[in-house]
């Protein structure tokens, strides 16, 4: 499963935002499921991530953890404008590279 969460960023609470994405990204990868993360953000606030979990299971328990909630909450209130949550199936995925770390 992919859960993508696109999003505008309100710029306020720099480094509480970095702070709490950087303990979400920790515990996620803790949690049962968990299958890796892809995240891009521009200079505009604009950002998109997409964590990637074994089953619909996990990324439902990932959203119902207390912790990832209370984030969520505080996200809401201070670090976004707006979001977007689309949840998908992946059916296939694949990728190459020239060689570890030649990715720009």
């Amino acid at each position: 499963m992919a859960v993508i969460f696109v999003a505008w960023r309100s710029g306020a609470d720099q480094p509480g935002y970095a702070a709490a994405a950087a303990a979400m990204d920790t515990l996620a990868a803790q949690q049962p499921g968990f299958c890796g993360m892809d995240a891009a953000r521009g200079n505009d606030g604009f950002g998109i991530t997409v964590s990637y979990w074994a089953d619909e299971a996990s990324a439902v328990a990932w959203r119902a953890h207390p912790d990832h909630a209370k984030v969520r909450e505080a996200g809401g209130g201070r670090w976004y404008v707006g979001y977007d949550l689309h949840v998908a199936q992946v059916t296939r995925s694949y990728g190459w590279s020239r060689e570890e770390g030649e990715r720009i």
